[in-house]
């Protein structure tokens, strides 16, 4: 017979709802198997849904899987801040800890809670990464797919869980005006076993200071409107070179506007012992019953 569980859906990376990206989160995800995981997953055809469960260890506060439609993911971003917020919302963490354990595929991940209610910011540390340089190849495959690549823009695999693609742009407004060939996307990603291409460029205005924008078609996601584990990689990429731009040890990504999810990322990370964390604010929009 179908179990009653808990069932909850909000944006991520926004104080308000119908922005950021969204999250599908299975408050009571105990006694349920991969493949239905997976079915749920493919079947609420969000960007990604995760599971709360009991951890497996007593240094771990809750345990996530999460899935994309297409496949489970050891680490993302917006999933692990989305969860850590619900799991405070559904009671399974005492309100007004500052400080939890998150334990999954990744291992475990350190996250910090800041404020209370709607006022609650969520920040999670990311697996560490490992920054990978890119072959002539790739670069002309995404110069293709990009439909061009200017002269100065910067290449780097980049790999904290899931493996991403990225790409400086150097200017936000590159970042905006672009419109790249999906299909060609995918295949390079396919190729390379990237989740997707995220590019970057530098913002002006705005209250950020970078444009950020994320492409994962051959998951079944177009653009995903605002990406954790990205950002994250994006600040791994500019640590390795040495942050040429000077961008620092913390700063406000912006992600989603261009598919009407406007949403920020605060991207930290630590001089002593290069941590990233990437946080935000969530907005629930559902709170309900799943019969699963």
């Amino acid at each position: 017979m179908p179990r009653s569980r808990r069932f909850m859906q909000l944006d991520v990376f926004s104080r308000r709802l119908l922005g950021g990206n969204p999250l599908a989160v299975v408050i009571d995800g105990d006694g349920l198997d991969a493949a239905t995981m997976q079915a749920f997953a493919r079947w609420t055809h969000l960007s990604e849904t995760t599971f709360l469960l009991p951890p497996a260890t007593a240094a771990a506060d809750y345990r996530v899987r999460i899935f994309t439609p297409r496949q489970e993911l050891p680490f993302a971003g917006h999933p692990s801040v989305g969860s850590a917020y619900a799991a405070i919302e559904a009671g399974l963490v005492p309100a007004g800890q500052s400080t939890l354990v998150q334990e999954c595929a990744a291992g475990l991940l350190p996250v910090h809670v800041e404020g209370d209610g709607a006022g609650r910011i969520v920040h999670v540390q990311a697996p560490p990464a490992r920054v990978h340089a890119v072959a002539a190849e790739t670069r002309q495959a995404l110069d293709r797919a990009l439909h061009g690549l200017p002269a100065a823009a910067r290449l780097q695999r980049v790999d904290n869980g899931p493996h991403w693609l990225l790409c400086d742009l150097r200017e936000a407004a590159r970042v905006r005006a672009l419109r790249p060939d999906l299909p060609a996307v995918a295949a390079l990603c396919q190729a390379q076993s990237a989740i997707g291409v995220a590019v970057f460029g530098r913002e002006t205005g705005g209250g950020a200071a970078m444009a950020v924008r994320a492409f994962c078609p051959a998951d079944g996601i177009p653009e995903d409107p605002v990406t954790g584990s990205a950002n994250a990689a994006i600040m791994a990429m500019l640590a390795a070179a040495g942050d040429p731009d000077g961008y620092g040890l913390r700063y406000r990504a912006s992600q989603g506007r261009e598919v009407d999810c406007d949403g920020y990322v605060d991207v930290a990370r630590d001089a002593a012992t290069g941590a990233i964390t990437i946080g935000g604010a969530c907005a629930v929009g559902v709170r309900g019953e799943l019969r699963l």
